[in-house]
């Protein structure tokens, strides 16, 4: 009894703590902010080809207007520009919210303007204004990322704002999508993107009022201070770090040059003679991920090396001569201490924090793309069901699952529900299987549970039934694995480096689903979604093993589980 009271005091401050965070003001902005992340994701790689196809433009045409989402992808090739720019006029409002407002006004006013156009006669505005709008969205999404883990504290952990974000995130979703696709059929498509424009655009007003990360006059002298830092005695010699920074910086410009030329090409080019998509991702993307994460971190692992063996180190303060040598301070700080903090902070357990993040969120990311082809093409099921199904309580059945994953990111810890939402995740790739060969299994299970007799009350079928149920089952799995795997993520960064350091890492999740979606593709069409989904079930198992292995090496190290990201050391 007496070892029992400490444990209930423990539990119940955990629920103490949940509730503190549910009510501080920083959780409704960054549901806010979730929101204004995900409705011009939806908007603009989703709902904009049903209004694409009712204006009769062709399907080839719309193929290339998916290129915009490469914007998504490879967005930490500007990241580290958003660490250390500010907008001309909009430095007062904060290190990260002059970029979040900035975006979200310009994302409104280029939804409004869309809503002007005829996309079958102005098609290249069209799609100028879309690509513009693809990256400002993934610019936001990089800034709130940052400004995320830089406004949590105590009380609103970061593991909750996460679980938030995503909730706003998934609610956006339902928002540009079954909601947009039901107005449009009612009001037509320039008055739904006019709507959506006008919500950015309050919402990007509202803004105006959230918290962010403080800036100081205090905080810009440490930066000036951390800056003179590179220069004191220890430290790599300015020769050394300028050529470093050189080879880098020419990675990442040749990688984000070939992304642009790409798209405009292909955005430009006559049907005949545009870029094969496919053959880009699958050949250039390994080649953008080498350049730009794998070299430039063996680049930082080496100086990292070489600073603590006292090798090539500045023996003398050495001064600043001028404007040049600045600029590489500051490059060298942008694109340089990111990469090695994360890789001295973590040292070799990078390469196992890297696996991890590649490994993930696969089994869901990598068939996504062949979800609605296994729902009406192989299963049969009509456009109708499929949207209730996936779109209606499928949605709903994810914002469950996000908030059982808040919950017991609280309660049980980060990496307890981390490598639980790994194994369930990968489990409900057993329920698709099921359905592929029949769905007798989930059938049986829906009837004992009483699910069919509960949906049958809406008029749904036997087969409706099995469909949502096993829709739901995976909702709820992936919604409590991603809460875990955003809070994990936002806590392996630093505060001082976190825009660069979490779109690198959740560049890396979007950048392996898709190389490896041709592949999957090939799969089903030589052996069929039942061995795909056995595949992707062994997949999800990798991550689980690796999963444990992460938990295990974090108890070793002492790290304290809800610990807050750490500060950026010089």
């Amino acid at each position: 009894m007496a070892d029992a009271a400490p444990e209930h005091r423990t539990r119940l401050s955990r629920w103490l703590k949940l509730m503190a965070s549910l009510r501080h003001p920083k959780t409704g902005y960054v549901l806010l902010f979730g929101f204004a992340s995900g409705l011009p994701y939806a908007l603009l790689l989703g709902t904009l080809y049903a209004w694409l196809t009712e204006a009769e433009v062709d399907v080839e045409t719309m193929g290339v207007f998916s290129l915009v989402g490469l914007a998504y992808a490879f967005k930490f090739l500007w990241s580290p520009a958003l660490d250390r720019i500010d907008l001309p006029g909009m430095r007062r409002l904060g290190k990260r919210k002059q970029w979040i407002v900035t975006a979200q006004l310009l994302l409104g006013a280029i939804l409004v303007i869309l809503s002007l156009l005829n996309p079958l006669t102005s098609l290249g505005l069209f799609s100028l204004l879309a690509g513009i709008g693809a990256f400002a969205s993934a610019t936001q999404d990089v800034v709130i990322d940052a400004w995320r883990v830089d406004v949590a504290d105590e009380v609103a952990t970061i593991d909750i704002l996460s679980t938030v974000f995503q909730m706003g995130y998934r609610v956006a979703a339902l928002v540009g999508g079954a909601l947009a696709l039901f107005m449009a059929e009612r009001l037509g498509w320039p008055t739904v993107y006019a709507s959506m424009g006008g919500i950015l655009l309050f919402v990007g007003f509202l803004g105006l009022f959230a918290p962010d990360a403080e800036r100081s006059a205090a905080a810009l002298e440490s930066e000036r201070a951390n800056l003179q830092t590179l220069r004191q005695p220890g430290q790599i010699e300015p020769r050394i770090r300028a050529w470093a920074l050189g080879a880098v910086a020419v990675l990442w410009g040749w990688a984000l040059v070939t992304v642009v030329v790409f798209m405009v090409r292909s955005l430009t080019a006559t049907p005949e003679t545009r870029p094969d998509s496919t053959e880009f991702v699958s050949t250039m993307g390994p080649l953008v991920v080498i350049a730009t994460v794998v070299i430039p971190g063996l680049i930082a692992g080496w100086l990292e090396s070489m600073r603590k063996q006292g090798r090539h180190v500045v023996r003398e303060a050495v001064p600043s001569s001028g404007a040049l040598d600045l600029a590489l301070d500051h490059g060298y700080r942008a694109l340089i201490l990111p990469l090695a903090e994360i890789i001295g902070r973590l040292k070799w357990a990078a390469v196992l924090v890297i696996a991890l993040v590649l490994s993930y969120r696969i089994t869901d990311a990598i068939w996504g793309s062949f979800a609605y082809p296994f729902y009406l093409g192989e299963l049969q099921y009509t456009k109708d069901e499929v949207a209730i199904a996936s779109k209606f309580f499928g949605v709903g059945a994810l914002l469950v699952g996000l908030a059982l994953g808040g919950t017991l990111l609280t309660v049980i810890g980060r990496m307890t529900t981390l490598t639980l939402g790994a194994v369930i995740a990968a489990l409900t790739n057993l329920l698709y299987a099921d359905l592929a060969i029949g769905g007798a299994r989930m059938q049986a299970a829906s009837d004992i549970i009483g699910f069919t007799w509960l949906a049958g009350l809406f008029g749904a079928d036997d087969r409706m039934a099995r469909l949502m149920l096993t829709i739901g089952m995976e909702n709820i799995a992936v919604g409590i694995a991603g809460a875990a795997f955003v809070a994990y993520l936002s806590s392996v960064v630093a505060k001082g480096y976190s825009a660069v350091q979490y779109a690198l890492l959740s560049s890396l999740t979007m950048l392996v689903g898709t190389l490896g979606r041709p592949a999957l593709g090939q799969m089903i069409e030589e052996r069929g979604y039942y061995d795909v989904f056995l595949l992707t079930t062994a997949i999800g198992g990798f991550a689980v093993v690796l999963c444990v292995i992460e938990w295990m090496r974090q108890a070793k190290s002492g790290r304290e589980e809800n610990a807050p990201p750490p500060e950026p050391e010089i």
